[in-house]
């Protein structure tokens, strides 16, 4: 066999181990949920990268098999994008987010090459998913694999680094993984990085959430249902708000707080007389503020806001949504994109919000006043909204959203996953409320109370604690996270300029002997 029909050969075997890395990460998230399967497949991607005794894949061949690992991945998490505005704005961002992978496969074939590799290749795995949770346009979070960490053991590690470090983690137990695999001489400290890193993080799953209780509440979380067919935009968006009203009449015990989802008054009640009084008609029946999802507007422009409405003093405080969704709720370089589409124009043009994410409600049995700490929606994938909210003083979280857009997709079970994590890494209960679906009542532990269908019209209704301990995540999650970048950065470095040299120096002394011998 040729020399180039023998790597031709060995880049498709590599090809599909790349492929199959992305399926079985896929796995680890909701709504299958197969937490295991996420380091499983980093090892399958290592194993891809790594030499092969002396087959060594170059630079271009990394940088195909991050692509390949990645847009496999991607491909198969995000159809839910393509519910609404069609395949092509969805196989884009699959392609875009996927190129970051180039720099991940091309250093993981240099690193992978040093015995140690297997300890760097992690950091510079968080490194990139760093890079792409914040670039362009605020990043895309949403992807990060520790979200499929939820029902395992390195969920644990979340109220000491975020999801930074449970990501990080992941990547060294796939990582350890593969060593132990592979390297004989190396076993024995690879199964012992692999085993520490699990028995640490499930000890501290068992200790998170135990924090002492600062008081309870009763809350309500309403998912009023979004009609499906046969009615104009603007009768369906009425009927929305009606069906919350319908069900906040049909709350069975007197609760102290009501959450309705984003959107659930998507006519706006400051400039519509009839929300306005249907509104007004579900807070005197509930007798408890209630925090509604709303349209408003100011003289910067509109906002996606989530404003208290209490039975005895009136409209509230108010949360304008300042994480927002590119392409969605408003679209960057609109005139640019314009050209190339015209899809560009059924994105919206709303403007963010500055605040802390905290709205304040009076309990309506004990007259307390209760800091409830908001992320609407996407900004529940952003690490510094729900940190920003608990280091504000919030004591419970909620993460209204409205994702009857995307149908029985996926979507909702992915973000039920981040509010979850969120649970554990803030201590805090989280309550999400949704329009059509999934809603859900979670403990401070992560574990899920009480959850909806999709599409149905239900009510949620349970005592939460509530905490205001602050967790190391709470208080360092940046700067943890900051420095795994920056170690990953450095051991980047080094496998693209330091260990060009040395394979550098090393050729040159093999072909020296050579000439030598001759």
């Amino acid at each position: 066999m040729s020399l180039s029909s023998h790597t031709m050969r060995s880049t498709l075997v590599r090809s599909a181990i790349a492929a199959i890395a992305g399926l079985a990460v896929y796995a680890s998230y909701a709504p299958l949920g197969w937490f295991f399967a996420a380091p499983l497949g980093l090892a399958l991607l290592c194993g891809a990268l790594a030499p092969w005794k002396e087959n060594r894949p170059s630079n271009k061949t990394g940088a195909f098999l991050g692509f390949i690992y990645s847009i496999t991945l991607f491909l198969l998490l995000l159809p839910w994008i393509g519910e609404f505005v069609g395949a092509m704005p969805y196989i884009a961002l699959s392609t875009f987010l996927s190129l970051y992978s180039i720099p991940l496969g091309i250093i993981g074939v240099r690193i992978l090459r040093h015995r140690l590799g297997w300890v760097w290749f992690p950091f510079v795995f968080v490194a990139v998913e760093w890079a792409r949770s914040n670039f362009p346009f605020g990043g895309f979070a949403w992807v990060r694999i520790a979200w499929g960490q939820i029902d395992g053991p390195l969920a644990g590690a979340a109220p000491w680094g975020g999801p930074a470090l449970v990501s990080l983690l992941t990547a060294l137990v796939g990582a350890a993984l593969w060593q132990c695999v592979t390297h004989a001489a190396y076993r024995r400290q690879a199964a012992s990085v692999m085993v520490t890193v699990l028995l640490v993080a499930g000890v501290a799953t068992l200790t998170n959430g135990q924090a002492e209780d600062q008081g309870t509440v009763k809350v309500a979380a309403v998912q009023g249902n979004v009609p499906r067919l046969g009615l104009d935009f603007n009768a369906q968006r009425r009927a929305v708000l009606a069906n919350h009203v319908r069900e906040t009449e049909k709350i069975p015990e007197q609760p102290d707080l009501v959450i309705w989802p984003e959107n659930s008054s998507d006519v706006s009640p400051f400039s519509d007389q009839q929300a306005k009084q249907l509104v007004s008609q579900a807070v005197a029946h509930a007798q408890a503020p209630i925090l509604v999802g709303t349209i408003t507007k100011d003289n910067v422009g509109h906002r996606n806001s989530m404003v208290v409405f209490d039975p005895r003093s009136g409209v509230g405080e108010t949360h304008n949504k300042k994480y927002l969704q590119p392409f969605g709720e408003y679209m960057p370089w609109r005139d640019f994109f314009r050209k190339l589409s015209p899809l560009v124009d059924l994105a919206g043009d709303f403007k963010p919000g500055n605040g802390n994410g905290v709205v304040h409600m009076t309990a309506a049995t004990t007259g307390k006043n209760i800091a409830v700490g908001i992320a609407t929606c996407y900004e529940v994938a952003f690490d510094k909204a729900g940190r920003d909210a608990v280091t504000a003083g919030a004591q419970i979280l909620t993460t209204p959203t409205n994702n009857a857009t995307f149908g029985f997709t996926d979507m909702t079970y992915q973000q039920l996953a981040m509010s979850r994590m969120r649970a554990i890494e803030l201590d805090r209960a989280v309550v999400v409320a949704a329009t059509s679906g999934v809603s859900a009542l979670i403990k401070p532990d992560g574990s899920v109370i009480s959850q909806t269908k999709i599409f149905q019209s239900a009510t949620l209704e349970d005592t939460l604690p509530l905490h205001d301990t602050l967790t190391f995540s709470a208080r360092y999650g940046t700067y943890i996270e900051y420095a795994l970048v920056i170690i990953g950065t450095m051991c980047a470095l080094w496998s693209l300029f330091f260990q060009s040299k040395s394979i550098s120096r090393g050729t040159s002394r093999k072909l020296k002997s050579r000439t030598t011998k001759r």
